[in-house]
């Protein structure tokens, strides 16, 4: 990819990451790749915010991309340090070998970090305060602390003189960018909808456990002009700012509830018993004009399971008891779910049992801080009988019933 200026002497240094088989933050499967966004600032001073992993040939690509506009790795005056994460931090070690002069401004609490992470030793960075302003001829950079959004150390930075924010992880989104589209006025609503969804799947995987922390730090950011959001990944927004600052917003306020009126039901069944009423649950949602995503357990990957979960108001368990307890694929994501604080919502659950039951108490038991709200469950031994589908259709219509009373 090539360097691209973003205005001025400000620009983006990219690197996307294809590859099928890469997990992010060795969890998240990326079918749709992801972009690592760093920026650099051309003037009396030289400054690069974040820094590149050290996977793949990503440094080369990005001293190449430096070369672009005549400056090299020993040019740069500071680097600011948002985060430590490696995926933004990993190239800071080597980097900061072939350039022994820049200066690292960071976060108190990241200081320690650099050493751990990259041996650079703390006599060379510069802890910020929360609302410090550097001053560097025509540019003037301010620091926001950020904490939790989403690691301890985290913090923004504002380029004062033309409402640029460099928003680290937050307004990110999973995707990889197109080399000439990476702004958001230069791609279709298809693409559009696409990057929501993906900054979706990006919120509910990396960043829904601090969703108090992102309410917060946007209350910090209200009064400031935000004219371009740089983020760490995914598009620039130049245009409309805006559209990923509510996206956000709301993507938190679904923590506190209720989220969309739309039901995630994630099943499971070993014999295809617990199966056999599926297509019946589909059908009473429908019928009450519900949205309805379904997802199977094993099968599904669980960051998209999460990026439902969290959007939805309601979910529904389906899984057979296995030795007493849940069926373990089924337990797997619904502890994910409640690491990832996935609260506020009205649940039900179904499955069948073979010789005796215990999946329901299980379930009851491990999900009892969750702060969901189980509103009904059914289950049967064997095979579903006309009798037991009638009992559950109209145990689901009163689940209904009280779903849409919640999300008037």
């Amino acid at each position: 990819m090539k360097i691209k200026k973003v205005i001025d002497d400000i620009y983006r240094l990219s690197v996307n990451i294809e590859d099928k088989n890469y997990l992010f933050e060795g969890i998240w499967p990326i079918p749709h790749g992801i972009s690592i966004n760093g920026y650099l600032i051309k003037g009396e001073k030289n400054v690069i915010i974040d820094l590149t992993q050290d996977i793949f040939d990503f440094p080369r690509e990005i001293a190449g991309q430096m070369k672009g506009i005549a400056l090299d790795i020993e040019d740069i005056d500071i680097i600011v340090m948002n985060h430590m994460e490696p995926d933004h931090s990993g190239w800071l070690r080597e980097f900061c070998k072939k350039n022994s002069k820049a200066v690292i401004y960071c976060t108190k609490k990241a200081i320690p970090l650099l050493e751990a992470f990259a041996a650079v030793p703390p006599e060379r960075a510069i802890a910020i305060t929360d609302g410090m302003i550097l001053e560097l001829g025509d540019y003037a950079l301010q620091f926001f602390d950020t904490p939790n959004i989403h690691w301890p150390e985290t913090m923004m930075t504002y380029e004062r003189k033309r409402g640029i924010l460099f928003s680290c992880d937050a307004f990110g989104s999973y995707g990889s960018i197109d080399e000439d589209t990476i702004f958001d006025n230069q791609i279709s609503q298809e693409k559009h909808e696409f990057f929501e969804n993906e900054a979706l799947r990006y919120y509910a995987n990396i960043v829904a456990t601090f969703s108090p922390f992102v309410l917060k730090g946007l209350e910090k950011l209200k009064g400031l002009d935000i004219r371009v959001i740089c983020p760490s990944h995914g598009i620039i927004w130049r245009e409309n700012p805006a559209v990923i600052i509510d996206h956000y917003k709301r993507y938190a306020e679904y923590a506190k509830g209720p989220a969309e009126r739309e039901v995630t039901v994630v099943w499971s069944s070993m014999y295809g018993h617990t199966k056999q009423v599926l297509n019946m649950l589909v059908e009473v949602l429908r019928s009450r004009e519900i949205p309805v995503h379904v997802y199977q357990v094993p099968g599904d990957e669980i960051g998209s399971i999460l990026a439902s979960a969290w959007k939805s108001a309601g979910l529904i368990f389906g899984m057979p008891t296995y030795e007493y307890k849940m069926f373990p694929p089924m337990a797997h994501a619904i502890e994910e779910l409640m690491v990832k604080k996935v609260t506020n919502k009205k649940v039900f659950r179904f499955g069948s049992y073979g010789w005796v039951g215990g999946a329901q108490r299980d379930f009851e038991a491990k999900t009892e801080k969750s702060g969901w709200d189980i509103l009904g469950h059914y289950e049967w031994q064997g095979t579903p009988t006309d009798a037991d589908r009638e009992t559950m259709r109209k145990a689901l219509h009163e689940y209904c019933d009280q779903l849409i009373d919640f999300t008037k």
